[in-house]
């Protein structure tokens, strides 16, 4: 047994929440709290002779009285066994219900144990046996809790350290690499951008104390915060919550345990949180939803995210609008509208910049090619490796790389975008098909982005995210994979007369007949002594070009029209060099503008998380200018011209309109297979109960949508003005 001389005075219980040395001088251990409710003793009134007599009456009992406080509108026949410890401050409780949907109770405080807490009006409090030092808004209910509590060192998911706290004790997110050589300190607002710049430029020790400083600066040192509930949240049939912030409109029910969270729940974007849930040091943005099982530890999730069916996701960071359920996901850092549905798929260690998806049996991550679990994978927009892939660490990949099924017993580094790698089993051989996507799977990249973007709902938008498959980062790449093509083709021609590049460039234009008939080797692809063969040189090659010639005319019309400028004058404003774009955390941005950042930040004129934001709004009202100026330099470079005139601005917008007609219709003709296949309708009786299944070809949403954009962009061309 415990010694009786470690018991406490229960007339103390409830009291002492913050104790010397934590307690600031002339201050008691109330004033944070004051702080956070927004109110004082004042704002309240004793209880009456009267009041107290029922409340004894209805079983309820105190250590003592004069520090239970109430509001003016108070029914003390709605308080019914309950014990109150401490100083309890409660709003106005009457005759009312407050419900969530068909979920409706009377408000009152049923069979609870309140210790120093703030109770906002018209809440309803049924069966809490430990509710302690938290301030719940108005219009909350709180039913059948275990355990819900703060302690004065309550951090609520973030990486910093309240008052006497040793280091040790820090909550870090490995994120990238299982070894912690990329540790972040989470806080409350961090972006996968903020995320990105972090765990990716560590060699720059200012940088990162800057980082760990701003990081301080988020949240008070003191000790004494107490935990919070927003207004019309609910929580109900929960066993522990302890230091947990839970915003506005939150609705958690049946979870197991949740400890040292933030849920940034808003009226307009609800936090649900489900049954069989376990959260431990983490932080859940606006919208997102955790259900069924769920295991997260160390952890970040973004805004409109779903985890749910026994997921795990561990030292972790889940950007927006994103669905990963039943999985495994560790030590990862995952842009926007990550898919991952399969309870035998694996993610470890990996920087996945976005839009990617993980199929059935994908095994990245746990295959490395040493005795220590440091590798890494790092993966461009559109990652999606198939059923039962299995890589070995470390990889890299460009933009929209498709791996087929099976094992890749080698590391890869796949610099070439849109592209298919799949083996040869025959000869143990990896195959490279570069523009895979454009050439035979148009209607998946076309329905990617309309996905992506009818998919984001999110009401405020804290990060800026990219959908489109052609954008300036992957423009820059399929521009570098024509290079290494023609270099490729020019080695595989065997001739000694002109150096690689100048003579593949010269066949694949002007004699891609000839490129059929070679063998195109890829070498330095794949950790092998086998190079990777080439399939379809030439035709990928072609695909390349109508890619860029199509986007960058659109991007610069596009601009033309929104910003009234004619395309002479945006030629005019200055000179148009090729510059190197980044993916930082889903928004794109050229590179001197995030090194130009980093210098701000060194050098001190931007000095917190907030003024790093604010840079990112920045960048993001710059992005259209940005991106048609960059449009300008692809073509440049595509045309090897140095500027373009009238006549060739005219040919582009002709050839930028055809190719957009000529993708709606392989969007069409791409969905009518699914009609049309004979064994496509062999599980349907008939044409009309197809239809009735599929729904009927001719409204199919996805396919009205692609007219709309082809409508959209012609009236563009049209509108646009050269001089």
């Amino acid at each position: 047994m415990k010694d009786e001389a470690a018991l406490k005075d229960h007339t103390r219980f409830g009291y002492d929440f913050i104790t010397a040395p934590y307690l600031g001088e002339g201050t008691d251990e109330y004033h944070l709290r004051n702080k956070q409710a927004g109110v004082d003793n004042s704002s309240y009134r004793g209880l009456r002779p009267d009041e107290i007599e029922a409340l004894e009456r209805n079983l309820n009992t105190s250590t003592n009285w004069d520090d239970v406080l109430v509001s003016d509108i108070f029914d003390p026949s709605l308080v019914r066994n309950t014990e109150f410890y401490g100083l309890v401050r409660l709003g106005a409780i009457s005759r009312k219900i407050v419900s969530y949907h068909d979920f409706a109770v009377p408000v009152g405080i049923v069979n609870s144990r309140i210790i120093s807490c703030d109770i906002g009006s018209g809440c309803a409090i049924y069966d809490c046996t430990y509710l302690s030092h938290y301030i719940i808004c108005d219009h909350v209910i709180l039913y059948r809790i275990g355990e819900m509590q703060a302690t004065n060192h309550a951090k609520f998911g973030s990486g910093i350290l309240k008052e006497g706290e040793s280091e040790e004790v820090r909550i870090a997110i490995d994120i990238m690499n299982e070894a912690s050589g990329r540790a972040i300190r989470p806080f409350d607002g961090m972006l996968t951008s903020d995320a990105y710049l972090w765990g990716t430029w560590r060699e720059d020790g200012e940088l990162m104390r800057a980082f760990e400083r701003f990081t301080e600066d988020t949240m008070d040192r003191r000790r004494g915060y107490y935990g919070y509930v927003g207004q019309e949240s609910v929580i109900k049939s929960c066993g522990t919550i302890k230091d947990v912030w839970v915003g506005e409109g939150a609705y958690i029910k049946g979870a197991n345990k949740l400890k040292n969270l933030t849920l940034r729940s808003t009226k307009s974007e609800p936090v649900q949180i489900g049954e069989g849930v376990e959260l431990v040091n983490g932080i859940i943005g606006s919208g997102s939803r955790v259900f069924y099982g769920v295991k997260a530890i160390r952890f970040i999730i973004g805004d409109n995210s779903n985890l749910k069916y026994g997921a795990r996701l561990i030292h972790s960071f889940l950007g927006d609008n994103c669905t990963v359920s039943c999985c495994e996901l560790l030590n990862s850092l995952i842009f926007n509208g990550h898919e991952q549905h399969h309870n035998n798929s694996f993610l470890v260690a990996a920087l996945l910049m976005g839009q990617s998806n993980m199929a059935a049996g994908a095994n990245i991550g746990s295959n490395h090619n040493s005795r220590a679990n440091d590798g890494e994978l790092i993966a461009g927009r559109g990652f999606w490796p198939a059923l039962s892939s299995s890589l070995k660490y470390d990889c890299k990949f460009a933009s929209y790389v498709l791996l087929d099924k099976g094992n890749f017993p080698h590391e890869l580094n796949i610099p070439i975008p849109f592209s298919l790698v799949t083996t040869d089993e025959r000869e143990g051989r990896r195959l490279l098909m570069p523009a895979y996507w454009w050439m035979y799977n148009l209607y998946a990249l076309e329905r990617n982005s309309y996905k992506y973007r009818t998919r984001d709902k999110r009401k405020t938008v804290r990060q800026h995210i990219e959908v489109d498959y052609l954008a300036p980062d992957t423009a820059n790449e399929i521009l570098a994979a024509r290079h290494l093509l023609e270099q490729w083709v020019g080695s595989s021609y065997q001739s000694e007369s002109e150096s690689p590049g100048t003579l593949g460039k010269t066949l694949l234009r002007d004699h891609p007949e000839l490129v059929g008939d070679l063998e195109v080797l890829a070498p330095g692809l794949e950790n092998s002594t086998v190079p990777m063969r080439v399939l379809k040189a030439g035709q990928a090659y072609e695909a390349y070009d109508q890619m860029l010639r199509y986007w960058a005319t659109w991007a610069i019309a596009d601009y033309a029209v929104k910003s009234g400028k004619r395309v002479s004058l945006l030629q005019d404003e200055g000179e148009h060099p090729l510059k190197s774009w980044l993916n930082v955390g889903g928004q794109l941005v050229m590179e001197e503008r995030v090194e130009a950042l980093l210098a701000s930040i060194k050098e001190g004129s931007v000095s917190s998380w907030d003024e790093v934001h604010q840079t990112y709004e920045l960048w993001h009202e710059r992005y259209e200018e940005d991106r048609a100026h960059h449009a300008l330099a692809i073509l440049y470079a595509l045309l090897e011209v140095p500027y373009i005139d009238e006549n060739l601005w005219q040919e582009l917008t002709v050839q930028c309109g055809a190719i957009r007609v000529q993708i709606e219709e392989q969007v069409f003709k791409t969905k009518a297979k699914d009609y049309h296949n004979h064994f496509r309708e062999i599980t349907f009786r008939s044409r009309a109960e197809q239809e009735a299944v599929l729904g009927r070809l001719d409204e199919n949403p996805f396919i009205a949508h692609s007219k709309v954009v082809t409508e959209a962009l012609l009236a563009t061309l049209s509108q646009v003005r050269y001089s």
